[in-house]
């Protein structure tokens, strides 16, 4: 019973999305008065959007509260008691994979590099390569938990070699590269992918949740940099080879 009325409670979600949209919208309101004045019609669509939108954030909020995170958590702690660790890094990179496929910016940003591309990159490509990047980068972040490597091992060399890339890559997939690489860090992944990874530094023996735990976040931001910045370097080659 308490989980029920835990789970229908949606008082604190509802005010926090109230909280950051209410300025958003005066901001809006400010200016259709005093600036804009747009047709009435303009104004009702964006009434309705307002609507939909504190809707679908309340509950998605809600969803992650009762659900996801917690779900999230108990599967890492199980993952983390098991005697053979090296699993968990396969495990991590299908976790990687599927959050980042289902994550909806990700597809708003394939969509929009298509589009802006007059179609020479694939929607599907900048799907693939920013799904198979993050996979690789979340395995990578579940080895650092399994063998305690402390993060700026990873993420120093990472974006030095992102620097490096930046000189040769086409300007066209560098400005995609660190546009991707805040898109891939949206709401499917944090709350799932970070939920597990507490999970299983909490129950591994001498991991820390704060100094192991987190910090697979920012090498998710930084997967996508790195592929999509290859991507263009592969893309040039074959430009030049025909």
């Amino acid at each position: 019973m308490n989980t029920i009325l835990a789970f229908l409670d949606f008082s604190h979600v509802s005010l926090e999305v109230l909280q950051a949209l209410a300025p958003l919208v005066a901001f809006f309101l400010f200016f259709q008065l005093a600036y804009l004045k747009l047709p009435r019609t303009f104004v009702m669509n964006m009434i309705k959007g307002v609507v939909l939108c504190v809707m679908g954030l309340i509950l998605f909020l809600q969803g992650v509260q009762v659900g996801f995170m917690p779900v999230g958590t108990a599967m890492g702690e199980i993952l983390g008691a098991m005697e053979t660790t090296w699993p968990l890094i396969f495990i991590g990179f299908l976790l990687g994979l599927v959050a980042t496929i289902a994550e909806p910016a990700v597809h708003i940003l394939s969509y929009e590099v298509e589009k802006a591309s007059a179609g020479s990159i694939r929607e599907k490509t900048i799907l693939a390569t920013l799904s198979l990047g993050v996979a690789l980068f979340v395995a990578l972040g579940m080895a650092k938990i399994i063998y305690g490597v402390p993060i700026h091992y990873i993420l120093v060399p990472g974006y030095l070699l992102a620097l490096v890339l930046m000189r040769f890559c086409d300007p066209t997939f560098v400005a995609i590269a660190f546009d991707a690489g805040g898109v891939a860090t949206g709401p499917m992944t944090v709350t799932f992918v970070l939920a597990v990874a507490l999970g299983i530094a909490t129950a591994m023996e001498g991991r820390d949740p704060v100094l192991d735990g987190f910090g697979l976040i920012a090498l998710v931001a930084m997967a996508p940099i790195l592929s999509v910045m290859v991507l263009g370097l592969i893309v040039t080659s074959v430009k030049k080879r025909s």
